[in-house]
């Protein structure tokens, strides 16, 4: 029997400055097929790296994906100790947000697509901020 592929995204945290996608890609390739990769790197007033993280979409099985957090979490790669755990989903990679900007998008003008966007935002921050 088949295992059930699902896509998630992974935060891994304590990368060194200079790791690349192709690099990201062979580590965490072994768990599964890499759909993306997304390396940041935050920067001083100066210019200076300071911390550089990525997110990785890998399309696998539940328990796989699993293997690979407990793996790979807290091991050393480049002199450092990395942090891997499924990312939390943010506004902007969920499914209502895309839904949000993807429908009637061809025939509605982007400015009522923004509007939307922006009554969301209003409405649940006040929501958060009635608590």
């Amino acid at each position: 029997m088949e295992k059930k592929k699902v896509s998630k995204r992974l935060y891994v945290g304590g990368l060194g400055h200079t790791v690349s996608k192709a690099e990201l890609q062979e580590r965490f390739g072994k768990f599964g097929r890499v759909l993306d990769v997304e390396i940041i790197t935050r920067k001083d007033e100066q210019g200076n790296p300071t911390k550089t993280f990525a997110y990785i979409t890998v399309s696998s099985s539940e328990s796989d994906l699993r293997k690979c957090i407990s793996i790979l979490n807290k091991t050393k790669w480049g002199g450092r100790t990395l942090q891997i755990e499924f990312a939390k989903e943010s506004f902007l990679h969920s499914p209502l947000f895309n839904g949000m900007l993807s429908q009637h998008s061809s025939s509605l003008p982007l400015e009522f697509s923004l509007q939307r966007l922006e009554f969301y935002l209003l409405k649940e921050s006040c929501c958060f901020y009635s608590l």
